[in-house]
């Protein structure tokens, strides 16, 4: 049963700011709310004032700029950025994606940076947007700052957001030439929270015969979205072979962090994580040398 809290609505952006910053140790801010109502119905999180950005317009767009890459406003739904023309034409990642979480219902209503925020180490936005190189804008009623996705997460359901700070906006850089990127999940229900995930990216050489970056991520299985450096270091500058993929997905398996609980065991978790970074490798690899 959900307590009783003291709701506020800001007419925009500067006064949500302000009631943060006056409220910001007994609030909790709510935009679609897909997972602060569960928490808060289940007596985990039980706070004095609510604060609803859902209907703040300063915070709800699409925009993509030739030399800045995309920009998305904190208070975007899923939904949008699914159907967004714009993404599709030079983002299709993230609309693939997107067309994988939850349920339409759900995506009609919940939006992108409540998705970030609430620090799921499963959710599946954080590991394609670290994959993407994401940077998000964060701000207080005196302060903004800009930080790299792959360090917002802390720990389970935790997040280097202040709490007189809101997620104002991610920021993706344009998508180099010769990159291409993966993202799948595995789950036992269609479009449910992912039991294990990863995203690649893979960037090649100019005539396309090697690996000039790579960013690999996975997520469900470490207390954050984790990207694995030590992956990475081994196949940049390398050409792709089963042999390598075998290699590299081994070594992805036993730097994941899984546990086990009611969905999978850790030993399960581990596997899924090395047919999951070979799948991504092989077809982000492939679409990479499709735009050679």
């Amino acid at each position: 049963m959900i307590k009783d809290f003291i709701y506020l609505r800001p007419g925009n952006l500067k006064e949500a700011l302000q009631m943060l910053s006056e409220h910001q140790e007994e609030c909790k801010v709510i935009a679609g709310g897909q997972s602060l109502l569960i928490l808060m119905r289940q007596g985990l999180v039980a706070p004095k004032y609510l604060i609803d950005i859902k209907s703040l317009n300063e915070l709800n767009y699409i925009r993509i700029d030739s030399n800045e890459g995309l920009k998305i406003g904190a208070t975007t739904t899923h939904r949008s950025i699914e159907k967004s023309p714009l993404i599709k034409e030079r983002f299709m990642i993230l609309s693939e994606m997107e067309r994988g979480l939850a349920s339409i219902q759900t995506r009609n209503w919940g939006t992108i940076g409540g998705n970030l925020c609430h620090g799921e180490p499963a959710g599946d936005p954080a590991p394609v947007l670290i994959a993407l190189g994401a940077k998000l804008k964060m701000a207080s009623s005196t302060n903004e700052r800009v930080m790299d996705m792959e360090d917002f997460s802390l720990d389970y359901f935790e997040t280097a957001l202040y709490k007189n700070e809101l997620l104002l906006e991610i920021q993706v850089p344009n998508i180099p030439p010769r990159t291409a990127i993966a993202f799948e999940k595995f789950t036992i229900i269609q479009n449910d929270m992912a039991i294990s995930s990863v995203a690649s990216s893979v960037t090649l050489d100019k005539d396309g015969s090697s690996l000039k970056d790579v960013r690999i991520v996975l997520g469900g299985v470490a207390p954050i979205p984790k990207r694995v450096k030590k992956v990475e270091e081994m196949l940049v500058g390398k050409k792709l072979s089963d042999d390598l993929i075998e290699k590299v997905s081994k070594v992805a398996s036993e730097e994941a962090e899984p546990i086990s609980d009611i969905h999978a065991s850790e030993e399960y978790r581990r596997e899924l994580v090395k047919v999951l970074t070979k799948r991504m490798l092989r077809k982000a690899w492939e679409r990479a040398r499709a735009l050679v």
